[in-house]
């Protein structure tokens, strides 16, 4: 029943006009990355209020949104995991990072993983580093959105000023032919500078000439006018 009348709330939202533009911001085309995604047109704001009406929503329930064509129906499903996760006892979060994992084939959109991968895979890992070599494990993996999960779950070890996961997943996506993977490795090395702007220079001392550029633009952003030149330049 629950999960039926969220159905029904995300149905009330559905705007066909946005749906369209959201449609090709997310690139759905064929032989696209996102194709045959398919949009209702609602914004996140919106979605994060349905997700919060329904965070009670049993795991299994969340399942059938994850499995669904439908890009809002799987957003939502996830931020009620964030949700959930946020006020879990250690027990239940790990249910819920190996619950992710189980179904990560619906986390399949670079909105998806961003919103949802620092939340629970990077928060379970910073307190379970046992589990680190998963990262690893992501980041080599053929499908783009595994490897876009790895380097975003290395957010919050950012934040409390451990780098070397953020560093070490930069370095094997350095030859990476995507231009998401590009944009995600260098905002967080940019999240790095913010941090810590020797750790950021250390790395792109010894990367900058080989990076893609798109890459070392993110990275570089927040730094002074003169020094983005030079590394732009190859010194």
């Amino acid at each position: 029943m629950m999960l039926n009348s969220l159905k029904e709330d995300l149905t009330k939202f559905a705007n066909r006009e946005k749906a369209k533009l959201l449609a090709g911001f997310f690139k759905t085309g064929k032989g696209q990355y996102a194709e045959g995604d398919i949009f209702l047109g609602i914004t996140v704001p919106l979605q994060r209020s349905i997700a919060k009406k329904y965070k009670e929503l049993k795991l299994a329930e969340i399942s059938v949104l994850l499995k669904s064509k439908i890009h809002e129906e799987r957003l939502v499903g996830l931020l009620i995991l964030v949700e959930q996760f946020k006020e879990a006892d250690e027990k239940l979060k790990s249910k819920i990072f190996n619950f992710y994992l189980d179904n990560i084939v619906g986390v399949n959109n670079w909105d998806l993983v961003d919103l949802s991968a620092p939340n629970i895979v990077g928060i379970y890992l910073i307190n379970n580093r046992r589990h680190l070599p998963l990262l690893n494990k992501l980041v080599r993996s053929n499908n783009i959105w595994k490897r876009r999960i790895a380097v975003l779950a290395t957010c919050p070890f950012i934040k409390q000023k451990k780098f070397d996961p953020t560093i070490k997943i930069s370095e094997i996506l350095l030859s990476d032919k995507h231009d998401l993977i590009h944009k995600a490795v260098g905002w967080m090395l940019r999240e790095v500078g913010k941090a810590d702007e020797k750790a950021l220079d250390d790395f792109l001392i010894k990367h900058h000439k080989i990076m893609p550029k798109t890459m070392l633009r993110y990275a570089i952003e927040k730094m002074d006018e003169e020094k983005r030149k030079r590394y732009l330049k190859g010194f």
